[in-house]
């Protein structure tokens, strides 16, 4: 194997490693040994691969934006390509929904990140929702308001606010789940409470239109 190559897996793994540590710790509990040590290094070799601890975040909170922008940029594009009539726009943004709760489910380490920045941690990197969150978001807010104002749905309706309500919510059950009577959890892997999930979020999101709609 040529140093290159060695190089390239040995900089996968630290990212691996601080991706699943940031996430279920923080940025502020988890440190450059606890993660140097997850993947059998010293922590001179990680900073050669990724910098201090602080470069490492910032790559790894990149890593997973650019797995979020690509699901939502696909989604965009079908989401776009949709007829112009209410049933199948209403029936495209619900699919667009499905998408980014599927890909929630599937990369539950990148919900966890976001929530944990959610409660403050590292704010001297503010930089990663310039650069990350806030371009994304509007993006997707622009590219949904395009699809429902051609098929003259959603007037006077906040999209942006929308698109962070479906964040919210599916980033917290994808991570909580729900309480049941009895006071268990019910988390995504439970089918039922899964399937009760996503008809809330479709309801959710087609009365937000519905109501913006009247209101309007």
């Amino acid at each position: 194997m040529s140093q290159r190559a060695d190089d390239g897996s040995s900089r996968e793994r630290i990212l691996e490693a601080a991706t699943r540590l940031f996430a279920e710790r923080g940025y502020d509990a988890t440190s450059t040994r606890a993660i140097a040590e997850a993947v059998g290094l010293n922590i001179a070799t990680v900073a050669y691969h990724v910098g201090g601890k602080p470069d490492l975040y910032r790559a790894v909170m990149r890593r997973a934006h650019l797995a979020q922008r690509d699901v939502a940029t696909a989604a965009l594009d079908q989401l776009r390509a949709c007829g112009s009539s209410v049933d199948e726009t209403r029936a495209a943004l619900l699919g667009f929904v499905d998408t980014y709760l599927s890909f929630c489910l599937g990369h539950p380490e990148i919900p966890a990140l976001w929530m944990r920045r959610w409660l403050s941690e590292g704010p001297e990197l503010a930089e990663i929702e310039t650069e990350f969150a806030g371009p994304l978001v509007a993006e997707v807010a622009d590219g949904i308001r395009t699809v429902l104002d051609r098929a003259g749905m959603g007037a006077g309706v906040d999209i942006e606010m929308l698109v962070f309500t479906i964040v919210w919510t599916t980033h917290s059950f994808g991570q909580a789940g729900v309480i049941d009577p009895a006071g268990r959890r019910r988390g995504p892997h439970d089918l039922p409470a899964l399937d009760r999930f996503r008809h809330h979020l479709h309801t959710v999101a087609t009365g937000v239109l519905e109501h913006g709609a009247r209101a309007h």
